[in-house]
This record gives structure tokens, sequence and C-alpha cells, in this order.
């Protein structure tokens, strides 16, 4: 694979986003399901709740611009919607760091080059305090050594070795691994007797 798929550490601004459950309906409201693409998505995410609560932390100048989002417990349940972390990436956030995450959210966001990092309570609260208390506080998320740091605060953080180890060697990435991998699939379907078989 292509090192450029690899991902090791993410480093930038956070963005704390406090609340437990916040399902996919949250982040990506229905009405915003039927684009035929995901572009714009980013503008809409969590429209409803921003438009409700004037300092949602999306709509705070002072995280803008933030690439790592630490949430709570169940982050992305609900529907199993990939608009949900299209969403979130295309505003701009490259990892999150929670309690727990849905199973399918986490999957989508595996399939996007999203690392989904778990981390108690304690170091969650933590972490989410530090950036409130200091926005623009470099926040890094290393999966080498599973570690998520803000300025001098350091917790350590969990990934099931399956999905760290895609991110790790870039093999998340399946559209990037056929196109790598072209010449051997063409030397294959040269070897396949079906393929020029002519319909009957």
């Amino acid at each position: 694979m292509s090192e450029s798929s690899e991902v090791r550490t993410i480093s930038g601004l956070g963005i704390p986003l406090v609340g437990n459950d916040i399902d996919t309906d949250r982040i990506i409201p229905a009405r915003f399901l039927r684009a035929v693409t995901f572009d714009g998505l980013g503008d809409q995410v969590f429209a409803d709740d921003r438009q409700q609560l004037a300092d949602h932390p999306f709509n705070q100048a002072r995280f803008r611009g933030a690439k790592v989002l630490v949430v709570n417990r169940n982050f992305g349940c609900g529907s199993s919607r990939e608009h949900a972390p299209q969403a979130i990436a295309r505003w701009g956030i490259e990892t999150l760091v929670g309690e727990s995450f849905a199973e399918i959210f986490f999957g989508n966001c595996v399939a996007m080059g999203v690392p989904c990092l778990i981390a108690d309570g304690e170091s969650v609260t933590a972490l989410q305090n530090a950036i409130k208390a200091n926005p623009a506080v470099n926040v890094s998320v290393d999966l080498a050594e599973m570690t998520a740091t803000a300025g001098d605060l350091t917790v350590p953080v969990t990934m099931g070795e399956g999905a760290r180890q895609m991110f790790l060697s870039g093999t998340w990435d399946a559209c990037g691994q056929l196109v790598a991998q072209a010449d051997a699939i063409e030397k294959t379907v040269e070897r396949l007797p079906y393929v020029g078989w002519a319909a009957s």
C-alpha cells in the first residue's frame, strides 16, 4: 500500500461534544439524506442541535478547524446511515476519541479512514475539559503508541487490533488496495476461463 493511506498520528485542534447516545439523526438530520452525493454535508452536521443551541460546540469560532472530536458514550447510535460520519469528516474531523461508539458508525468511519479511539470516562472528561480550558491546545492521537494528548495531559486509548493494523498499514482503503493491485488483478482475470465466454 501507498504510505499516503497510512494513518499513524493525527494532530490539531480539538472539539469537545458532551453527551451520551448522540445518534446519527442528530449528527445529520434525515432531510439532508436526499442528496445524491455527500458534498455539502459538512455544513449541515448537527444542524438541528446547532439551531436550537447557540453555544453548541460546532457553532463556536474557537473550535473551528478542529481535527479531533472528543465524545462520550455510544456515539453514532441509531440508524446505519453513512451520511453521519461523512458529515463529520467533511466538517473537518479526522479522528474521534470517545467512551464508546455504535458498531456500524465505527465500521463506516474505518472504511473512510477516520479512526475512532476509546478511552475511559474519566480520561474523556479530562480531554474535554482540557480543550474547553484552552481551545488552542494541540490535541494529538497516536495509533502507534495508543495515546491521546492535549497539552500536558496524556491518556491511554484503545482500538481493536484488526482496525488499528488497517490504519497503520493503510489497508483500510479498499479502493486504494484495488488500484495498487491493478496489474495482479488483470493477470488473474486473464487466467479465468469463464471471463471470455460468450452469452448463449
